[in-house]
Formats: structure tokens, sequence, C-alpha cells
């Protein structure tokens, strides 16, 4: 090939879409040849395998060639330019065979990549067309969904059963023909039917709203002639005191009890409520009262309110706090322990009078947040009463209610939760504190209707049911029961009638006793101790141990025999007896272990008391007993018999008028007294 062949530059072939395109020969020429290579009609034709191994048979050939030209020029033989030419000429061949092979495999690569082009189009097109179905999907799911889950309002709102539609809708609107088969008719029968009678509510609550109208101006009218009435009222009140005082019909101040009784805590309130209406039905000697500052109560039901002081005195508060000394332990515990101990400001005072005008004043308290209410005691007498030494605490506040009902000693809360109280703020007991808030008495909690599980399981009699147990605390709101107050108030209120009346004859007997010259009692003491701490073999003798009890000395006459008497005294006295524990001092120390003759003087009084009862309600006991007691002393000293080593007439000479002396292998004297013949014989 020669070199100006070699030289020649051929022009550019550019690919655009309609094919190829021949480069720009010059500045000037605008158009551009389009080439059409004859290759592109064999492309189809052609197998691309068979031309790869052609391709490699070019390559190899001219490898072979350019290793021979290279051999022959190296030999440098002139005659060697001949076949190095021919062998040119065959490179040159093959050299235009792997032109063609190239320009076959770039129309290849051109159809193919139009072909990927097109299937990607394709692919693209249909891609997008699922991407548009799968969107269509997507809503039409959305519709379907919306419309399943679709409301009507005709859902919410109730209309009538199907038996009352179509017995009470016009035909023209039920069409039993059509709706019983058909739902959807039913229904829209059924909504006309509901649209009809809503029209005729409509025009009816038309027609209410002006007669209410109507009513209220007439209200309206009548307020203002009542305001206008309220004062000459008051003054027609005020006007009419002196009649009511004069007729003791104190319908003010009844009145005035009755707002009061609005801010009463639940278990006064009912107390308040149930006692009034006992003494108004069948007591009229008793009176029931408020006590208390009203406006404290009132402060109770108020929430704390907050000053804008507070906040703009914030901070000189802080600075002061931090000056002040914080409250020591003890401090602490005594002001929780004052608000856990806390009474309500009102209290609710009942006074019980008596025939002989003597009078019982009981004061209750409610304790908030123990949730139990206390009572405390006194007593007026009519005429002043001469204290007598062995008169003790017979009226003592502190004693006179112990035990009114059986076990009731009001030293301990009814109320279980407040153990778990007295726990947090170091209180041991309530008996501690009963001297200053009142004593906590069962009977009390149930005459303000509140009711506490006892601390033993027991027996539900007939005579009381059980009651619910509500023990919530006061700032929870308390609910008092007013059954168990009405229930319980009647028994009460003459259970403490008859304790009043017991005492204060108690305490004439023993202020007559303490100067009778017919029984000269030395000594004769109650208080409110143990009967243990008395000799004689007391315990057991009596139901209750804590009791009244006393020791004295009897003598008949001023002589060597001298009879120690121990008396316990229930609290329940007349209708539990005195019981009596004898000692004989006389020629030795005679009791009931060492004597058979004191056991039956023992068992004279405290056996057969009834005997001594007297006339309802026994009152006199005590004095009866003392007095038979006198005489069967009388009976034991004259019936023992005289001591023959004594010079001199018998000591107690026999006065007494008896049928035997003693009798059976015990001797036994006769100590039974038979009224009205006045004689002395063995029971």
């Amino acid at each position: 090939m020669s070199s100006d062949s070699s030289k020649k530059r051929k022009p550019k072939v550019i690919r655009t879409d309609g094919g190829l395109q021949e480069g720009k020969r010059g500045k000037a020429d605008a158009d551009q040849d389009v080439r059409y290579y004859s290759e592109e009609c064999e492309v189809d034709l052609r197998d691309p395998i068979k031309d790869y191994e052609l391709y490699r048979e070019t390559c190899q050939e001219l490898q072979r060639l350019m290793a021979e030209i290279q051999e022959l020029k190296s030999r440098g033989i002139k005659d060697n330019a001949s076949e190095i030419d021919e062998r040119r000429i065959q490179s040159c061949v093959h050299f235009m065979t792997l032109k063609k092979l190239n320009r076959l495999a770039h129309i290849r690569l051109k159809k193919g990549r139009d072909q990927t082009h097109e299937a990607k189009q394709k692919v693209d097109a249909y891609h997008l067309q699922l991407q548009n179905l799968l969107y269509e999907v997507m809503h039409l799911q959305k519709e379907i969904t919306k419309c399943l889950e679709f409301k009507s309002k005709h859902e919410e709102i109730e209309l009538v059963s199907l038996e009352e539609f179509y017995k009470e809708a016009p035909a023209e609107i039920s069409r039993p023909a059509i709706t019983l088969s058909e739902p959807h008719q039913q229904t829209l029968a059924r909504l006309d039917w509901e649209l009809e009678q809503r029209k005729r509510l409509a025009e009816k609550y038309k027609e209410c709203l002006t007669s209410k109208e109507k009513i209220l101006k007439e209200i309206e009218v009548k307020k203002e002639y009542l305001s206008s009435l309220q004062p000459r009222l008051n003054s027609i009140m005020q006007a009419s005191l002196p009649v009511q005082e004069y007729l003791f019909m104190p319908f003010d101040q009844a009145h005035k009890q009755y707002e009061t009784a609005r801010h009463l805590p639940p278990p006064l309130y009912v107390l308040f409520v149930q006692a009034s209406a006992y003494g108004q039905a069948c007591d009229k000697k008793l009176v029931v009262a408020i006590e208390g500052s009203v406006e404290e109560a009132k402060a109770l039901y108020k929430p704390p309110e907050d000053s804008q002081d507070d906040e703009s005195d914030s901070d000189a508060e802080e600075e002061q706090t931090t000056k002040r000394r914080r409250p020591t332990l003890g401090v602490q515990l005594d002001d929780k322990r004052k608000e856990m101990l806390k009474r309500h400001p009102l209290s609710v005072t009942v006074d019980l009078k008596c025939k002989d005008e003597n009078v019982l004043h009981l004061t209750f308290y409610y304790l908030m947040n123990l949730n139990v209410m206390t009572v405390k005691a006194k007593v007026t007498t009519a005429v002043e009463m001469t204290t007598a030494i062995s008169a003790g605490d017979l009226l003592s506040p502190d004693s006179l209610l112990n035990c009114l009902y059986p076990g009731d000693h009001g030293r301990k809360t009814p109320n279980p939760a407040n153990q778990f109280q007295f726990d947090k703020v170091g209180i041991l007991t309530l008996s501690d504190y009963v001297t200053e808030l009142g004593h906590p008495y069962v009977w009390v909690q149930k005459l303000g209707g509140l009711h506490f599980p006892k601390d033993q399981p027991q027996v539900c009699h007939t005579s009381s049911p059980p009651v619910s147990p509500r023990t919530s605390s006061w700032a929870l709101g308390v609910t008092a029961d007013n059954s168990l107050s009405a229930s319980h108030m009647e028994l009460t209120v003459k259970l403490l009638r008859t304790r009043l009346q017991s005492r204060l004859a108690l305490h004439k007997q023993f202020a007559s006793l303490g100067r009778h010259i017919s029984v000269p009692w030395l000594l004769l003491i109650p208080t409110l101790d143990s009967p243990r701490a008395a000799s004689g073999g007391l315990h057991g003798k009596s139901p209750q141990l804590e009791a009244l009890w006393a020791v004295g000395d009897i003598s008949s006459l001023p002589c060597s025999a001298k009879l120690q008497a121990a008396v316990v005294l229930n609290p329940g006295y007349s209708t539990l007896p005195p019981v009596f524990s004898l000692c004989l001092n006389w020629k030795g120390e005679r009791t009931s272990s060492n004597d058979d003759n004191i056991r039956a003087m023992e068992s004279e009084v405290n056996v057969n008391y009834k005997e001594l009862w007297g006339p309802k309600p026994g009152y006199q006991l005590l004095t009866n007993q003392l007095q038979r007691l006198c005489m069967v002393l009388d009976v034991y000293l004259e019936t023992e018999p005289h001591d023959p080593s004594v010079e001199g007439p018998k000591e107690f000479p026999q006065e007494k008028m008896c049928l035997r002396l003693v009798r059976g292998p015990m001797r036994l004297k006769p100590f039974k007294f038979n009224y009205p013949q006045g004689f002395f014989s063995h029971r």
C-alpha cells in the first residue's frame, strides 16, 4: 500500500436515529451524505459465530504474514522485495476483511441496541399500564371499603319495633305487600313513619314550650309576690315570739336548729333527726339541740383559696422559712395526733329529764378522721345532793355510762381501721384520750347510724339483724344508716334513764347508810377498780369484773364480833344484783371457806336477792340486802351455843324467834325470814 493512500483521511461517520451520517467535509457544506453499507444487508444473512471464526483465522494469518515480512526484511536480500510486496497485498486483503468484520460487528451492535431499546420501551409501557391498573385496583378497593364501612344516620336512630310499626303506621306508609319481602323498602318505610312521628312531636314540643313560657311568667309573678311576702312574715314571726314562749311552741328556734343541722356530718345528723323524732313522738322530756361554730363547719366544705399575695410574697416566705428552725419529730407527731383526733366543730346535745326533774346531759361529738362518735355525760340534780364519802364515782362522767350494754366499756375505738391510723402517729390506745374526747361506746355509733364489724364473730339474733358496715372516712363522704339509729333509739333512751335513776338511788342509799344509826358502816367507798383488789374470793362472782366494789364493817352492837363485807356492784345495778363476800371476826376469822353458815349468809343475800327486790324497779335492793345481812348476823350470833368456860351471862342473848336453831350434819342456822309471821326458819 502506497504512502499517499495511507495518508488519506476518511470522512467521519455520524450515527443518528435515521442511520449513519457522514461528517462534514467542509464548513460550507451543510448537507450530510448518508452512507449505506452493503454489509447491512449481509448482517441478517451471516452467522456471527462463523464471522468470529473468520476473524480469528484472519488475525492468525496477519500475524503469520507480518512475521514472514519481518523475516524477509531481516535477510536483506533484494530478491525478496517481490515476496514482501506479495505478502503486503495479502495483508491488505486481510485488513479489508477485518474492516468488514468490524463494520459487521458495529452494525450488529447497533441493531442489538435498537432492539434492546425497543424492548425496553415496550416493557416500560407495560409497566406503566400495570401501575395504572394497580392504582385503579387500590382506588376501587378503597371505594369498596368506604361502601362497606358506610354508616347511615338512620342506624343511629332508635326506630320503633316492627310489630309496633305495622300496628300503628298507616297502610300508605307501611305497605306490607312490598316491605315484608324487601328489607330496603321496609327500612325506608320505617324512616318515613319516624319522620311523621317526629313532625308531630315537634309540633307538640312547640306547644309545650308556649305553655312553659306562660307557666314561667306565672311563676315569676308568684315569686315577686312571695319575695314581698317574706318581710311581712318575718315581722309576724318576730311579733309572735312572746306567744311562742308562752305556749311552749318554739317554732322559730326549731327552724334555726334545722338550718344548723344541714352542716352536721352524716352520723350527727342522723342522731339529731332520730332523737328529735323520738322526742316528738314518744318522749316529751327529751330535748335535742346543736352546739358549736357553724362558720367553722361551713369552712370544712370550702376548698382552700389560692391568694395572689402568696405568689408575690413567696420569696420573703422562703427567706423566713430558711431562718426558722425545723420542727422536731416529736412536735410533728403531736401535730399529727391532734389532727388525727380532731373533732367536728358542731356537736349534738341530748337532755334526758326524769320525773323528779333530774337531768342527764349527753354531748355527742364526731371525730372526722377516725369516723367514730364519742359522748360526754353530765348529771344535773333538781335538789343539791350531799356528797357522801361512800358515794365515790357513782355520778362520775367517766363511769356513769359504762356497760350500758354488756361489755361496752367505751375505752377502745369500735372502728378496726383506727388501729392502723394510730400506728402511723404513735397512739397506743384511745383510752388515753377519752377524758378529753369522750367515750366511743358502741351504742353511740349505732345511734349515729354507724356500724362496724366486731373483733370476734358472733351469732346473729333475730332481735338485732346485721347491718352492712359503712366505714368510709369523713373526707370521702360518710354514709349513716337511719334505720340502724331508729332501731336502737328507744331501748337506749330507756337504758340511759334507768341508769341515771339507779345511780341517783344508789347515791342516796350510800348517803343515808353513812349516817344511819342501826347500820354503822365504818367504810363503804365504791370505786371503779377491779374487784381483784378485794379479799374474800370475789373472782367470778359478778358478770362484770370491772364494777363498783366496797368494803365495810357491820356490827349489831358494840361488841367483839365484827363482820367485814366486800360488796361488788355491777354497773347495771339493779338489774344485776350486788354480790357480797363476808368475813366474820369473832373468836377467830370465819369466812365462807371455813364456815358453812357464813356461806349460807352469803347465799341469803346473793342467791335469794329476788325476795329483797321490793317494788319495781328495785333500786333499794342494796339497802334491803344490808338490812337482811344485819338480821342474819344477829341470828348467827344469837344461835351460837354459850361457852361454859366463860363466866357471866351470854354475850348475845336470843331475841329472834327461830323454829330450830340448827339443822342437818352441817349444823346450818335458820336464816330465812318468814313475813309477816316474824320468825326465822331453814330453807
